[in-house]
């Protein structure tokens, strides 16, 4: 059974989780820009930032057989700091011709505030002006619910943009059903402590069906572990569901989403 990673924050695992994720059969993981444990002090670490994911990365994860895929941008986070934030989202574009760059992310809302909105407006309308994917972050503690809604308002605002090529993720139960009526992709974030547990994602996929979603185990600074994404695995084929539903969650779905990017090489099945 094949395994893509749609969510997880390589730079801060070590070498054997790649050989871990690969015994595992993951053939592909996509490493979305975020924050780095700590908020940077300049641009400049942000740029040598996404060259270690656009170029370090992808060596170290190939030694292992396994893709590796890199979204660019701001994170909502550090996105408080409106000077920086800008500085950095001027050189945003140079990296998105990267050939493992997918398109732009994540991006969104930490704690909804005005600062955070702007930022995230201005990677949306480079994300449609270059026709890049997107890969949004959905607030953690705070009001998650509240920062959906703001985010899907400011996407309402671009009549050109494409739903098929953004997912919502860290999405959870309070707020698929606004991200799926609006026609978007959810992913949902496995994680210790802040988000949803391996069985967690397995009942809400049996509630809300396997259509455009997408799991991912995170895997960053914090308690975290990418084969939290194979427990979910795991805890699917317990239930008795079919290897051919479970391949269709943890491979094709990815396969679809990301293969729009013609740069994305994997296939799904059907």
């Amino acid at each position: 059974m094949r395994v893509i990673e749609p969510h997880i924050h390589m730079i801060a695992r070590t070498t054997q989780d790649y050989e871990r994720m690969a015994m595992r059969h993951t053939i592909a993981c996509c490493e979305p820009a975020f924050w780095a444990g700590y908020d940077r002090t300049s641009a400049a670490a942000f740029h040598d930032y996404f060259t270690h994911i656009t170029t370090f990365e992808p060596n170290r994860a190939a030694q292992y057989l396994i893709d590796h895929y890199a979204w660019i941008g701001m994170n909502p986070k550090e996105a408080e700091n409106i000077g920086l934030a800008r500085e950095v989202v001027s050189f945003v574009p140079d990296f998105l011709d990267e050939p493992n760059v997918l398109g732009i992310g994540e991006i969104g809302l930490n704690k909804n505030t005005s600062n955070e909105l702007e930022i995230f407006r201005k990677q949306v309308e480079i994300a449609i002006e270059h026709d890049k994917l997107m890969w949004l972050h959905t607030p953690h503690l705070d009001d998650k619910l509240k920062g959906t809604r703001l985010m899907l308002e400011v996407l309402a605002d671009f009549p050109k943009l494409d739903r098929e090529k953004v997912c919502f993720d860290h999405a959870e139960e309070h707020t698929l059903q606004m991200i799926r009526d609006a026609g978007y992709w959810a992913g949902m974030t496995i994680y210790p402590v802040t988000k949803n547990s391996p069985a967690r994602v397995v009942d809400t996929l049996e509630q809300w069906g396997t259509d455009k979603m997408l799991v991912d185990a995170s895997g960053d600074w914090g308690p975290s572990d990418p084969g939290t994404l194979h427990q979910a695995i795991f805890e699917m084929r317990r239930r008795g569901h079919d290897d051919d539903i479970v391949e269709s969650v943890f491979y094709d779905n990815p396969c679809h989403f990301l293969g729009q990017v013609p740069k994305f090489k994997h296939k799904p099945r059907r």
